[in-house]
């Protein structure tokens, strides 16, 4: 018997609409994470990009759970001496929600090309409204 190993022309691909509406932020990454990476797939190869298309909607109404809305900030280097800027993530969920979501997925998902690749794949849109109804995307229900 040989093990089956999926490539780039053979996967599948389907597009998931997930709703952000009262979801905790890191629960909603690593399930988004793990729909990009391909896992829930019977076909998951380690090396191959075996993932479906994800729009997560809704991003203005992810929560954070405890004092993570004071106490945990959103950390980025601008490139020159002393340049480390911090956001915390009351200010941030209020202005850039979509960044948010998207660095947390960004963060949960592989740090080399093939990460980079699986990303591309992911939408984030602040409201309910997305431009991706031709894909016939799929409601997904998470929790």
């Amino acid at each position: 018997m040989k093990t089956y190993m999926a490539n780039a022309q053979t996967v599948e691909r389907k597009w998931y609409v997930v709703d952000a509406s009262n979801l905790p932020l890191g629960r909603l990454a690593s399930k988004v994470a793990s729909i990009l990476r391909g896992k829930h797939k019977a076909t998951f190869t380690p090396h191959t990009d075996t993932g479906d298309f994800v729009i997560v909607i809704n991003s203005d109404k992810v929560v954070l759970t405890g004092k993570k809305l004071d106490n945990k900030f959103y950390r980025y280097h601008t490139g020159y001496i002393g340049g480390l800027k911090e956001v915390p993530y009351r200010k941030m969920l209020a202005e850039k929600s979509d960044v948010a979501v998207y660095e947390a997925v960004r963060g949960m998902l592989p740090k080399n090309s093939l990460g980079r690749q699986m990303l591309k794949k992911l939408r984030v849109y602040k409201d309910a409204q997305h431009n991706h109804e031709a894909q016939k995307p799929e409601q997904l229900q998470l929790f």
